[in-house]
């Protein structure tokens, strides 16, 4: 059955009039929903621990910036901007024991309550608005006047009024521009995480340093192997974004077309498809949601060896000496990130 698509006119942005929004946290999704919808006209507060290096940073955005516990105290529509194994001891010691009956809480991705790390409680509506895409990509999009696809879904609904809060969220931060689609917080992180897992994130970072090292292995320069299996990857993408696989298709040559074609099924073949599955099993039983919340509970030991791993990985040290020369791409600071797994 096709999903019903929203879109502005369906959207009401004045359901959140008179409300005060809090987001709890600042960071990719955080400081996007907050600035997008304060451009909107929709009142919104930030909710930091006192310490926190983003309460400048939200204070120079003109955001009044409050701890959590007082920034749900004074809200009406509450969402939880943090990493998914964090939020449980926030929820518990700052959160829940300031949740008042008519509350809203809302979540960007689904895992907490589907997984139930959160338990909230019966009395407040709990939603989830979440764009299709990282946070400074759903800020971009609404400066230029576009947006990105956004997702909602209704947990509960004590309030009668959380699919039009939701709309509303959505509308404030562009995503009814691009249009709303409606699931459930289960099929959202089901779905999220198997993306990331084969495909977007993993089976593409893997796939690519594999690609790299058969070419340099069998004695080619790492510089040649850079370009074919990273750098016009890019290239390629783009062209799926707009007008889908055989669009991408369509812009190639025949001996690519055909390599395509013939090779590719066989590099990604049933044995692939048969692990993705597998994946995707533990995703739906909870195995991979329980090893994560383990790995973070041990202070991300394995974790923290697989990232330097990565980041050591020759294809890094090729990429930084070949994106040097291209002053056009735009270069993002990485250090501090990298800077945890040494």
């Amino acid at each position: 059955m096709a999903v019903k698509i929203y879109t502005e006119k369906d959207a009401d942005l004045s359901v959140l009039k008179g409300k005060t929004c809090a987001v709890i946290g600042f960071g990719s999704q955080g400081h996007a929903h907050a600035l997008n919808l304060k451009e909107s006209g929709v009142k919104v507060i930030i909710g930091l621990y006192p310490e926190s290096k983003s309460v400048p940073v939200a204070r120079e955005y003109g955001f009044q910036v409050y701890d959590t516990a007082t920034a749900v105290k004074k809200a009406d529509v509450i969402m939880i901007a943090l990493p998914d194994t964090k939020q449980p001891k926030i929820f518990a010691e700052d959160i829940l024991p300031n949740l008042t009956k008519g509350k809203t809480l809302l979540f960007s991705h689904g895992f907490a309550i589907h997984f139930k790390t959160i338990v909230p409680p019966a009395d407040v509506n709990v939603i989830m608005v979440a764009p299709k895409g990282p946070g400074h990509i759903v800020r971009r999009q609404f400066t230029e006047g576009k947006g990105v696809p956004s997702l909602i879904a209704i947990h509960q609904n004590p309030g009668k009024d959380a699919k039009k809060i939701a709309l509303a969220w959505a509308k404030g931060i562009g995503g009814a521009r691009a249009g709303v689609l409606e699931t459930t917080f289960k099929e959202e992180t089901e779905t999220d995480l198997f993306g990331e897992q084969v495909v977007l994130c993993g089976g593409t970072s893997a796939l690519v340093q594999a690609g790299f090292e058969v070419l340099v292995e069998a004695g080619y320069s790492p510089e040649m192997a850079y370009f074919e299996c990273l750098h016009e990857l890019k290239l390629i993408v783009d062209l799926m974004n707009e007008a889908g696989i055989a669009g991408m298709r369509f812009s190639i040559s025949e001996t690519a077309k055909w390599g395509d074609v013939s090779v590719g099924p066989k590099i990604i073949d049933a044995s692939v498809k048969k692990r993705m599955k597998a994946a995707l099993k533990d995703i739906q039983t909870g195995k991979f949601a329980k090893g994560w919340i383990a790995e973070y509970e041990g202070g991300y030991k394995e974790y923290n060896r697989l990232m330097k791993e990565g980041a050591n990985h020759p294809i890094e040290k090729t990429g930084a000496k070949l994106r040097a020369l291209m002053p056009w791409i735009k270069k993002r600071d990485i250090k501090g990130s990298q800077a945890a797994y040494k």
